[in-house]
């Protein structure tokens, strides 16, 4: 299974701040993304850019996602590398960073092979976005860029919900298009099983059984 939304790119962001002006995060609410409105998020990631030391943000189609299996390498890889080419660009002294492997420091080792520097520390931690207010704000600017490009796509493309998963209009959506056009559209994770069951329910079987008629 394969987490995150069906719909839609992954962003990732990285963001520095000095050392003596990490409490401004806190002072002005900074917290786990996944707790904030959109708005807040917006009103938040808006103050944290124009405040941060810089920030840099990637932005991973779902095509470019999909393609790691050309590469033979799994998400986690693709995160870690994406990862590493924040942080080249960025160069903090110390790094903190949500680690997307069940295993934290095999995660953080990971990334730091593949940095052009050698950084102070490397601090990787699951929930990270929870406990370290400098990765609550990296994780706002990439969701609030991420709830941009959503709207962006619904304006195009109509509304297609949230994009993961576990919303019935996402899959609805998703499910609606592959029927109509006998295959998912250009902003769908092809790789996910969610796409691979409607793809599978809605053009493979119709054609087995058109197949028989």
């Amino acid at each position: 299974m394969r987490k995150g939304p069906v719909l839609g790119p992954m962003v990732l962001c990285g963001v520095c701040f000095n050392g003596s002006k990490l409490d401004f995060l806190s002072k002005i609410g900074v917290k786990d993304s996944k707790k904030l409105s959109t708005k807040r998020r917006s009103e938040l990631a808006k103050a944290i850019k124009d405040s941060c030391h810089s920030y840099k943000v990637i932005v991973i189609s779902a095509k470019e996602i999909d393609q790691r299996k050309e590469r033979n390498i799994s998400m986690n890889r693709l995160e870690e590398l994406k990862f590493a080419e924040i942080i080249n660009d960025l160069k903090p002294d110390s790094i903190y960073i949500d680690a997307a492997d069940v295993n934290e420091e095999r995660f953080g080792e990971s990334i730091r092979k593949l940095l052009e520097y050698m950084p102070r520390q490397i601090i990787s931690k699951h929930k990270a976005d929870d406990t370290y207010p400098i990765v609550s704000a990296s994780s706002i600017i990439a969701k609030d860029i991420r709830d941009n490009l959503i709207e962006e796509l619904k304006e195009k493309f109509g509304d297609f919900g949230s994009g993961y998963p576990s919303d019935i209009k996402t899959t609805d959506f998703l499910r609606d298009w592959i029927k109509k056009n006998k295959k998912p559209p250009q902003f769908a994770r092809k790789s996910w099983n969610t796409t691979k069951k409607i793809l599978n329910e809605e053009v493979e079987n119709r054609k087995i059984t058109e197949y028989f008629n």
